[in-house]
């Protein structure tokens, strides 16, 4: 930390304002204004302080999800809003007990709303606890973990590689610090930064390389930073205010969208028509709008708000007991459409475990093929590799691991100065003294075969120095031998150089360099894996592999997957193709090898342009075709996941419409990621699509049901109201019917899908679910009419008498539709879960009991006689088999 001292100014003062220009003047200047003790940090009550009063500021108390707010934003909708101007109306006209009712239902659906959405809220909140981003931050004088939105002003942080950089600050301390501010500023390469008191007040972010800003991260080394800025007060908080208040809706959101008005439309034009022809034929206008208020609701499904949040947090608590946590719900439908997933291999397709089985020296007769299992482990190379994996002070990869499980650095050895790895050179350096009795400084250079190829200018081979152009080829052909076999190869070279005191080194000192020998490393494939791309590609995901390793290696291992390798393209072909060759290319390619981070993330969005481009093609062709007269089946708009854990993969995460990445990653690729996996397998990816399509397919459950069904009663009624003498149903009745109707649906989140509703990406289709609700909803009034006829002509039911009826049977019908339209298939084959289930039979019991109970004069019902319904049964099993018919006929694109 800090060595500087200051003056004690208290824990009263305040940070700086968020626009003073903190990279000028000394740390110390800077230190006393932020109020912050260079060696205890803040303390923990100036810290709460600080918090509270940034997210007063900024508007982001904390608390938005009490209880109580909760429960406010339940009694806050427009189809609520609506109830309680009913409900006043009632009391205005002496209708107290429509009133009572209106309220009655309006405080349970809000507390029933509310309960839902504060128990799913809960459980999510839970769930992101377990791969939520930290940092390390001193507070008084401990080290401490934080999650990153808890930091503020004047708090000093601790950075290594892979940290994000939780807010802007200006740097303290540091050693070998590369930063990547491309999310910032746009720039590929990282960043050097080092403490600096001479950067002038006047300078442009680029120039202050004494200062980190938020949404950056390290590459590599270490830093201790004073933070100045948190939030909007940042230079990444100012530039995303307005992005962020233009972000685009989801396709969930969208399709909830388009519903919403589509149900708008409708429930406009029919409330109109209702009130007018009530009107005209002479009934009290209050009674008229009442009713066709009533009927409006109706229609509206009111509990898809809270069987929406429901259906999610089900789905993410499922995805959690399968070791798969959503950070955002809604991304649980965008795993569901994911057609395609880029991954690397290491950890998810290989075992991750890489072991170093040999250290090859060169020699001009080729060794054996590499297929034999002798370690091969020369003392030599081994020695260099130990030294410039055991030495080096930056981030410590698998590879770096695997050398050091085989031994350590040279006890006499010690490390002078470093060049960290950086994912554009692909090369670690790193200056040793000590190494060689006859070398006082000699640089071990380790990196990506190609690399240190190109810096050496001559090779040891059997213990000669040669010039490299004349054993390239030997040297070259043994390397694609090994990769073909299976090797991850990294070359090892070294130089003897001259360092001043203080000299740092420069990727300049990485030439001339002598190539000493070759690292082999081995990952075999899970033997599980071949199964999981099976199955990943019944459920329609093509699998790419996406990998920085050499293009040999990738290639047999995605033969060994059953993959395609016919065609490989390189990091340095994707540099060569245009946007638009790169994406005539990137559909019938399977492997990407030899990739740099930002090429990772242009393969990501030139897929994710070919799926638009796809899906706006097949969209066109859907339209009436004037002279044929048909349609095209419109494919659901498919999503482009990636899933990654390193530093490298943060781009195309950022990049992808699923980003994926595992609980054990680097924080930048957690903190890019939408979904954090518990356990780095095809398996558990599989499991997530799965789930994602099936709590889809739930909430499109209670779409159609609910829509078709309310439909069909609104229709009828409406009908009737023409003909009838009194209103089919009082508006009591109608808000009643509709509440409790809607009880089952709440159950509707962890209901069982069919095995046909997962076999492709599901979305919103309006159109589908427009005639739904229309061919059904009819079909529906068709029964509807029928009863009224029955009811009026058969039993010549007065309109007490009527209501009793048409109650106990719309209820009753509109259950018994929930079970046949949850599934395509016969409703027999296809069981309900068991919360479902008896919540229909509860309601369906409550129906029965109401016209006998004490209620029955409240609601305006009395008791049904037996032959009424018997008849009314008949009627509703007459209804189901229709409906089962017709469903079978209808339904031809179920799955979407």
């Amino acid at each position: 930390m800090a060595t500087s001292s200051c003056p004690d100014r208290g824990e009263s003062a305040g940070p700086p304002h968020a626009g003073s220009q903190f990279w000028a003047g000394t740390r110390t200047e800077l230190l006393e204004t932020l109020g912050t003790d260079p060696v205890r940090g803040l303390g923990s009550d100036e810290a709460q302080r600080r918090l509270d009063e940034t997210h007063h500021a900024e508007g982001t108390r904390q608390g938005s999800n009490t209880a109580l707010n909760v429960l406010l934003r339940q009694f806050t909708s427009p189809i609520i809003l609506i109830l309680l101007v009913a409900a006043v109306i009632s009391f205005l006209v002496d209708d107290a007990p429509d009133g009572v009712i209106v309220i009655v239902i309006v405080v349970a659906s809000g507390l029933l709303g509310f309960w839902q959405e504060y128990r799913a809220g809960t459980a999510v909140r839970a769930l992101l606890e377990r791969v939520r981003v930290t940092t390390t931050v001193l507070r008084d004088g401990v080290r401490t973990d934080l999650a990153l939105s808890l930091v503020v002003p004047g708090d000093l942080v601790e950075l290594t590689a892979g940290s994000i950089v939780p807010a802007d600050g200006r740097i303290l301390d540091s050693d070998s610090l590369l930063v990547d501010e491309s999310a910032l500023t746009g720039e590929s390469f990282p960043i050097e930064k080092r403490p600096s008191d001479t950067v002038a007040a006047g300078a442009a972010l680029a120039e202050r390389t004494n200062c980190v800003f938020q949404a950056s991260h390290v590459v590599s080394g270490t830093a201790h930073i004073a933070v100045v800025a948190t939030g909007r007060g940042t230079e990444f908080g100012r530039v995303s205010q307005d992005l962020a208040r233009r972000a685009a809706p989801t396709e969930f959101e969208r399709g909830m969208g388009d519903f919403g008005d589509l149900l708008l439309r409708i429930m406009l034009v029919l409330t109109a028509f209702i009130f007018v022809v009530n009107w005209t034929l002479g009934r009290p206008v209050i009674e008229a709008l009442m009713f066709a208020l009533a009927l409006a609701i109706g229609l509206t499904p009111q509990m898809l708000p809270a069987i929406t949040a429901v259906s999610l947090s089900t789905g993410a608590r499922k995805m959690a007991a399968r070791k798969v946590i959503v950070k955002r719900l809604e991304a649980i439908e965008d795993l569901g459409s994911v057609s395609i997933l880029c991954t690397d291999k290491t950890g998810t397709i290989t075992r991750g475990v890489a072991g170093l089985d040999r250290a090859e020296p060169l020699r001009l007769r080729e060794a054996d093929d590499g297929s034999d299992d002798a370690p091969g482990l020369d003392e030599d190379v081994l020695r260099l590799a130990l030294a410039n994996a055991g030495l080096q002070s930056g981030f410590r990869n698998p590879l770096d691991e695997a050398i050091l499980e085989r031994g350590q650095a040279p006890a006499t050895a010690r490390a002078v100065e470093e060049l960290p790895y950086d994912f554009t050179r692909k090369r670690l350096s790193v200056a040793v003294a000590g190494l060689e009795p006859a070398v006082p400084l000699e640089l071990v250079c380790k990196g990506a075969f190609d690399s240190v190829l190109g810096c050496c200018a001559s090779a040891r081979v059997d213990g000669l120095s040669l010039p490299i152009d004349d054993v390239k080829d030997i040297v070259e052909s043994r390397f694609e031998k090994l990769s073909a076999n299976g090797f991850r190869v990294l070359a090892i070279a070294t130089r003897t150089i001259r360092l001043a005191p203080g000299q740092a080194l420069t990727p300049a000192d990485e030439s001339d360099l002598e190539l000493r020998g070759l690292l082999c490393f081995h990952d075999p494939v899970k033997p599980d894996v071949p199964a999981q791309i099976d199955r990943l590609a019944r459920l329609g995901v093509d699998v790419k592999v996406v990998t920085g390793d050499n293009r040999f290696a990738a290639a047999k291992v995605t033969r060994d997957l059953g993959l395609d390798a016919s065609r490989v393209m390189t990091g340095r072909q994707i540099d060569a193709a245009g946007d638009d060759a790169l994406e005539d290319a990137v559909g019938a390619v399977s492997v990407f090898a030899e990739v740099e981070p930002a090429q990772k993330a242009r393969i990501v969005r030139a897929l994710r342009h070919v799926q638009e481009a796809e899906h706006r093609r097949r969209a066109e062709a859907s339209r009436p075709d004037r002279g044929r007269g048909g349609r095209v089946r419109v494919p659901p708009r498919c999503s482009v996941a990636f899933l990654g854990d390193g530093i490298n993969d943060a781009p195309a995460l950022h990049a992808a419409d699923v980003g994926i990445s595992v609980d054990t990653a680097h924080e930048v690729a957690r903190d890019a990621a939408a979904v954090v996996l518990l356990d780095k397998s095809l398996g558990v990816v599989i499991d997530g699509i799965r789930l994602g399509r099936e709590t889809f397919a739930n909430t499109l459950k209670y779409v159609r049901v609910t829509t078709s069904a309310n439909f069909g009663n609104m229709a009828s009624m409406a009908v009737a109201s023409l003909f009838l003498p009194f209103l089919p149903l009082l508006p009591r009745q109608v808000l009643v019917l509709n509440f409790l109707t809607d009880l089952p649906s709440m159950a509707i989140a962890s209901d069982r899908v069919d095995d046909e509703l997962v076999r492709r990406p599901g979305r919103w289709r309006i159109s589908s679910i427009r005639g739904f609700m229309i061919v059904f909803g009819l079909l529906s009034a068709l029964f509807d009419v029928v009863t009224f006829l029955v009811l009026v002509l058969g039993f010549h039911t007065g309109a007490t008498a009527f209501r009793s009826a048409w109650f106990v049977e719309s209820t009753l019908t509109e259950l018994a539709v929930l079970f046949s339209m949850r599934t395509a298939l016969p409703m027999f084959r296809s069981r309900p879960a068991a919360p479902l289930a008896l919540i229909g039979l509860a309601v369906a019991a409550v129906v029965f009991v109401l016209p006998y109970s004490p209620l029955a004069p409240v609601l305006g019902l009395e008791a049904v006689a037996g032959p009424v319904l018997a008849t009314l049964a008949a009627i509703t099993v007459a209804y189901v088999a229709a409906n089962e018919l017709l469903k079978r006929r209808v339904i031809t694109d179920w799955a979407e």
